[in-house]
């Protein structure tokens, strides 16, 4: 299985012959350590583990492929003895991933990373038929930390691919959020031949240990850049990082992190908008190497995006948006330089998500501004943690209140359907008796509800409750642990709802999308079935209701 020349209570020798270098992990934390794996003299990969020296909770990987035919030295950097370093070994296959997504929390509509923890999406790009999706990736453990860019490749947006990591931390710090683009003009000059290089641009977070902590050394968040020639394959880090360095002392904050950079061709350069301090800078740059600060904004927080998006389909007439990642926006106008902001802010979104991107390089015969986020939402005992919002559609349409900015299921997931059951102008008993033993697990729901003479109603989805409250405009959700206002629009007497049901999540886009909520669901439940329910059952009017269930993204 593997060749060992020796091994120590704090090392161990390799001839890396194999794929996969394959660790023991455990959910208790005294066996943390901190490794690094030696090749040719350099440490090329250094990680903290919980390494039991018993039989593990599970196992993860590391891809050693580049390596192949090399010594290599896995030791404890600190020197401590660990004896779990002897069940570490090598393999071409991975025999405990036999009954990987069929795991009991597995997310089957979403997302979620093969082994171990996620978090931001990251680089959202689409090329030469491709949905990249990158992201924030522990692959050594369930909970955050060791920050790389994960990488899994899409056709359709449903079905996903994990590549092997694309970015690992290195010198400059761990590799924290940012995005990707297409330098289809070579303006950083890293073709190298008749590929366009795809560009990554991310935070380094150098973030010291508790020795350097103690000396007194600060976090610093820089940013930088890698590129690859091969379709997002193989990544190389730029010699010249970072290319915008610690701006702390300027700022008086060390907040400088999660780039998002377009080409924005009225002034024919790039535009990057970064967090920083307690709001939003802008900078501008011709190469993506050298960047010029233009202009900032005292508002939000963390992963921003702006972008300019039709008004009712009219491209003719755009707006531009900056969001944050918390789903906070404002709608305005942008020159190349300085943000405007023209309406809000307003929120289109609540709940389990964070750090939402959209996707760069969408082609002009689609048009669509494509979302996907971070759906904050745990699973207990597994060998992952978290996984992403289903990707949705952003546009930007006229409300009798202003311009609002809405947020739907990409059409894609129709792709998903199995059986349909489609009914018309029901009452509460008549939906109830035709819905009340159906399976949970994955559903796609749309209904219309209609208000008149209701105070309260709302559906039970397995053994999870989705209430909504007329006179006050709000929804809860399991009782207290979910709350939100919602503005519907003035005027308005009825409500459509479109649902996502997936083992651990509930997703609900209400008013075709105008707001959406991203919730956990109850774990321990065991109860199966729909149920509608009003505070005057007979009054209330399911208008149409349309359920789908559903197949596996991982069938």
């Amino acid at each position: 299985m593997f060749s060992t020349s020796s091994f120590s209570q704090n090392s161990k020798e390799f001839d890396l012959e194999n794929t996969y270098l394959n660790f023991p992990v455990s959910w208790d934390e005294e066996f943390h350590t901190r490794l690094e794996l030696v090749v040719d003299g350099k440490a090329v990969r250094t990680f903290d583990i919980f390494l039991p020296d018993k039989e593990p909770d599970f196992w993860v990987f590391m891809d050693i492929g580049k390596f192949k035919g090399k010594k290599a030295l896995l030791k404890t950097s600190s020197g401590e003895d660990m004896k779990g370093l002897e069940l570490v070994y090598q393999s071409d296959d991975r025999t405990y991933l036999e009954n990987v997504y069929k795991e009991d929390y597995r997310p089957q509509l979403h997302f979620s990373s093969i082994r171990g923890w996620h978090n931001d999406p990251n680089g959202l790009i689409y090329y030469d038929g491709e949905y990249h999706l990158f992201y924030q990736h522990n692959p050594y453990g369930w909970g955050w930390g060791n920050m790389h860019w994960g990488h899994a490749v899409s056709k359709d947006l449903m079905h996903w691919k994990q590549m092997p990591e694309a970015l690992y931390p290195d010198e400059v710090g761990v590799a924290f959020s940012g995005c990707a683009v297409i330098d289809f003009n070579n303006t950083a000059g890293f073709r190298t031949g008749d590929e366009d290089v795809m560009m990554a641009i991310y935070t380094s977070t150098f973030i010291p240990d508790d020795k350097q902590e103690e000396a007194g050394m600060e976090y610093m968040e820089r940013q930088s850049l890698a590129y690859s020639n091969d379709r997002g394959r193989t990544w190389h880090k730029y010699d010249g990082n970072p290319v915008i360095g610690d701006r702390s002392k300027e700022l008086g904050s060390w907040n400088g992190r999660d780039p998002n950079v377009f080409w924005h061709e009225p002034s024919k350069k790039w535009i990057m908008i970064l967090f920083e301090r307690i709001g939003l800078s802008i900078f501008s740059s011709d190469n993506l190497k050298e960047w010029t600060h233009e202009s900032y904004i005292e508002t939000f927080w963390e992963c921003p995006e702006l972008f300019e998006l039709p008004v009712d389909g009219d491209k003719n007439n755009t707006k531009w948006v900056v969001y944050d990642a918390g789903g906070d926006y404002v709608i305005g106008d942008f020159d190349g330089k300085n943000f405007t902001v023209e309406n809000g802010p307003y929120t289109y979104i609540n709940g389990e998500f964070f750090a939402a991107q959209t996707y760069e390089n969408i082609p002009d015969s689609d048009g669509r501004q494509i979302q996907i986020g971070w759906a904050t939402i745990e699973t207990p005992d597994m060998p992952f943690n978290m996984m992403m919002a289903f990707p949705t559609v952003l546009s930007l349409r006229t409300t009798n209140d202003g311009v609002r900015l809405f947020n739907e299921p990409i059409e894609e997931i129709e792709n998903l359907h199995t059986k349909e059951h489609v009914f018309k102008d029901l009452s509460i008993d008549e939906a109830n008796e035709r819905i009340g033993e159906m399976d949970t697990e994955k559903l796609h729901l749309k209904f219309q509800i209609d208000n008149v003479n209701i105070m309260n109603y709302g559906l039970r989805i397995g053994g999870d409750n989705i209430n909504y409250t007329i006179r006050t405009n709000t929804f809860e959700y399991n009782e207290e642990s979910f709350f939100s206002k919602y503005l519907p629009e003035l005027g308005s007497n009825k409500i459509s709802y479109e649902i996502i049901v997936d083992k651990t999540s509930i997703e609900v886009f209400v008013d075709e999308g105008r707001f959406t909520m991203v919730l956990a669901r109850d774990l321990e439940s065991k109860e199966k079935g729909l149920e509608f329910w009003s505070d005057n059952g007979t009054d209330m009017k399911i208008k149409s209701l349309e359920i789908y269930e559903m197949k596996s993204i991982w069938e």
